[in-house]
């Protein structure tokens, strides 16, 4: 599911980056490195968050279990601003081209999580809980929320409305920003839905939900630097 979320966002980059004259060597080329790069920043961050199973089993950190989500966008900025600076073209502009594509690749893996039982969500008794029976990560035979679902759900209309927003804004870099303050905002609420491990901060907010607060706070930084500013496109070629 990551690879299809992977190639579905490629696609519509590639259609997009067309309409607006942009180059699209570029998006071949940050869509691999964001995905070496941000596949690392998540294993890393999964190996600070949950440290003691990694030194039980560091083959962890080489498989395809254990990422922490955050840690890849993190990583797939990072490699993406440096990309930029050293191709000397504008990084606001191509951070708003690709920011929607990240979130349909987000929407089809966690469609791919619903599938293999990670990131499940809290015991319910609600009539929209989800029932494992043989899973290796989830609990089996208790009703669950289904955490995957609605992240699926969110990310997939994340992606519509910030592809409707870019058509109407006229400063750059701002699409990105939006994408920052929502995400970090809807993500900080769902980690409360959440049932599995995935470490603490201050003994209450989990690691994710501490990070969406330091991004919230960046996003809405950012964003407001940018309507301060006149607006300005500058070409990617």
């Amino acid at each position: 599911m990551i690879g299809i979320g992977v190639l579905a966002a490629l696609a519509v980059a590639l259609f997009r980056a067309k309409r607006k004259h942009i180059n699209t060597d570029h998006i071949y080329n940050l869509t691999f490195l964001c995905l070496v790069f941000g596949f690392l920043g998540a294993k890393l961050l999964y190996g600070i968050v949950d440290w003691k199973t990694v030194i039980q089993n560091p083959l962890t950190l080489i498989t395809g279990n254990g990422f922490v989500v955050f840690g890849g966008i993190i990583g797939g900025v990072i490699t993406s601003m440096v990309y930029c600076s050293v191709k000397k073209i504008s990084f606001p502009q191509i951070f708003d081209l690709l920011i929607p594509e990240i979130a349909i690749a987000q929407g089809f893996g966690r469609i791919g999580c619903l599938l293999a039982g990670c990131c499940y969500g809290r015991h319910t008794d609600s009539s929209i809980g989800i029932i494992f029976r043989h899973s290796d990560y989830a609990p089996n035979n208790v009703k669950l929320v289904p955490t995957q679902i609605i992240f699926s759900i969110c990310a997939f209309a994340l992606a519509i409305l910030l592809i409707i927003y870019s058509r109407y804004n006229k400063r750059d870099g701002e699409v990105g920003a939006l994408y920052i303050v929502l995400y970090s905002i809807g993500r900080f609420f769902l980690e409360f839905l959440r049932g599995d491990y995935r470490g603490t901060v201050f003994g209450f907010l989990s690691t994710s939900q501490f990070i969406a607060i330091i991004t919230l706070l960046m996003g809405i930084c950012y964003f407001a630097v940018l309507r301060i500013r006149k607006p300005v496109h500058l070409d990617t070629k």
